[in-house]
C-alpha cells in the first residue's frame, strides 16, 4: 500500500509527463470490464446521468462518501475516475492509490469527452 507522502514524492515531472495517471475515454472504453467512477455530488447526477448500459459499468459515489463506501469500488478493473472540473477525480485518485487500489486513472477532460462519446454511431457499436 502506497502512502499519501510516497504517492507525493513520486509525483515528478516523469510522472506528469508520461501521464500515466489519466486515460482517454475511448481507451477505457476499450478495455475489458472498465469502470467509470463518477465522484460528482447527487445534485449534478441529477441533472446529468452517465447510466453506460452498453459501454462500461459507471459507478456514481460523491467525493465525500469515497471513505464511507470504499468497498463498492471494485479493486480488480481498471477504474477510470471523472467529475465535471477535475480536481475532485485527482482527490479521488490520490485517496484510492493510498488504499491500494493500481488500476485507476483520471478520465482525460471530466465527463465532456464521455458525454461526446455517446453519440448514435458509438452506442451502436457498444451494443452489437
Amino acid at each position: 500500500m502506497e502512502n499519501f507522502v510516497d504517492l507525493l514524492k513520486n509525483m515528478d515531472l516523469e510522472f506528469f509527463a508520461n501521464g500515466k495517471h489519466k486515460i482517454t475515454t475511448e481507451k477505457i472504453f476499450n478495455l475489458k470490464e472498465a469502470v467509470f467512477l463518477d465522484v460528482r455530488s447527487e445534485e449534478e447526477t441529477e441533472s446529468v446521468a452517465f447510466p453506460l448500459r452498453y459501454q462500461a459499468e459507471c459507478i456514481h459515489i460523491p467525493t465525500n462518501e469515497i471513505p464511507d463506501r470504499l468497498s463498492e469500488i471494485p479493486k480488480d478493473k481498471p477504474i477510470g475516475i471523472f467529475c465535471s472540473a477535475g480536481i475532485r477525480a485527482v482527490i479521488v485518485y490520490a485517496f484510492l492509490r493510498t488504499n491500494s487500489f493500481e488500476n485507476v486513472r483520471i478520465l482525460v477532460g471530466g465527463y465532456e469527452p464521455l458525454l461526446n462519446n455517446l453519440e448514435p454511431g458509438q452506442i451502436w457499436k457498444a451494443v452489437k
